[in-house]
């Protein structure tokens, strides 16, 4: 991988030490491009003449995503960010009083209110899988709480609170062979992770543009398996998820799409398109190894800090690095980070209640880093958390 190339690619500003990937990327210099010539196309003929221009660019984004995730076009919707994609799912699945949803302990806060509406309204019952002693959701466990009434099992891929990749596949197997609907919340590993969504077994899965895949804010997506959304009925339809075929009937368009809403960003569309296309020639294995390869170094650096807790569980980890500095608050340190130059996020328990809470953690600083950050960046910013937590 020519990182340096990469770096020329994108307009990151001199000495900005970007750590906060899982939060938002920058984009590539193509992806703003496509945003702003799509907005200036739409200041001189209007939105609607601008979309037919880009027709085919726009088909284009399904796809790449396809490409991307190892399934059809029909079977990919875009949505305007992943939580609304994953809310399309998760609402439009046929629970009812009794039923149960089996998840685990890295579930995202937004999913997890979901859940708790849904058991408000329709009495469903949602249990959380403990974790295995290496911290990830424990596969025998989650075999042991299968039966008739368990309607559904939503997992994380990677938890927003530490660096471990759930064993996604081994959780689809099992779904699988209980003939389960399995939902993957895939937000913090598509792009840094190669995923297949036919490996991994999953039935449905989201992804949001601005992570990992570095494209636009305002951008998400769905996979679901063309067999199962041909059986649901969306939450909520509108012209862009149905026809208007009788004045008193209506039909659903096929596949993915009747999930989706007519009116959307089209420029955000173009740029997430242009996102993934460029995920797919940087090569999403390349991307891995090198993202793997970067948050070990990140580790080992913390790790000898004097003064610093490394928090991630499972054993597989990933692009995030969960930390926490025992003199500093996790958003003092992002603070004080920023003043010198580099981006983090720091995660409070109401961000990942079932994690942090369980493990009396209060607050977790998490880097994140990417393909085109570089081992000097680590060793500087290696030096800034001391620097802080030292007093100098």
């Amino acid at each position: 991988m020519d990182v340096a190339a990469i770096r020329a690619e994108m307009l990151i500003e001199r000495g900005w030490i970007h750590f906060d990937n899982a939060g938002a990327s920058p984009c590539s210099n193509i992806v703003h491009e496509t945003l702003v010539n799509h907005l200036d196309l739409e200041r001189r003929i209007g939105g609607y003449a601008a979309k037919q221009r880009v027709e085919a660019e726009l088909a284009a984004m399904y796809s790449n995503l396809a490409s991307l995730l190892g399934c059809d076009a029909s079977e990919i919707a875009f949505a305007e960010n992943a939580t609304r994609a994953w809310d399309m799912l998760a609402y439009s699945l046929p629970l009812a009083s009794g039923d149960r949803i089996l998840t685990g302990n890295s579930e995202y806060v937004s999913n997890y209110l979901a859940f708790l509406q849904l058991r408000k309204r329709t009495g469903v019952r949602v249990e959380i899988v403990p974790d295995d002693d290496s911290g990830e959701i424990s596969l025998a466990e989650l075999r042991n709480r299968i039966d008739d009434d368990v309607k559904l099992i939503a997992i994380t891929h990677i938890a927003t609170s530490s660096g471990g990749i759930a064993p996604a596949a081994e959780i689809g197997s099992i779904a699988n062979s209980a003939n389960i609907p399995y939902l993957l919340d895939a937000c913090q590993s598509v792009g840094q992770v190669d995923i297949d969504v036919g490996a991994t077994g999953c039935d449905m899965l989201t992804g949001a543009g601005r992570k990992f895949l570095r494209g636009p804010r305002g951008t998400g997506f769905l996979y679901i398996r063309r067999e199962l959304a041909e059986r649901l009925e969306p939450v909520f339809v509108d012209l862009g998820s149905a026809d208007w075929s009788a004045v008193n009937e209506y039909r659903l368009k096929p596949g993915a799409q009747r999930f989706e809403t007519w009116e959307s960003c089209i420029a955000g569309r173009l740029g997430l398109s242009a996102a993934v296309d460029y995920a797919l020639s940087v090569g999403v294995g390349n991307i891995e190894r090198r993202v793997r390869s970067l948050a070990n170094s990140l580790r080992d650096a913390l790790v000898r800090i004097e003064g610093v807790n490394i928090l991630d569980a499972g054993r597989n980890l990933s692009g995030i690095v969960a930390f926490q500095c025992r003199s500093v608050s996790s958003f003092d340190l992002k603070r004080e980070l920023e003043k010198r130059g580099a981006a983090i996020s720091a995660i409070a328990t109401a961000d990942a209640r079932l994690d942090l809470q369980r493990r009396a953690v209060p607050d977790v600083a998490r880097a994140s880093v990417h393909y085109f950050n570089t081992g000097d960046e680590i060793r500087r910013f290696a030096d800034l958390v001391a620097d802080i937590i030292h007093g100098d």
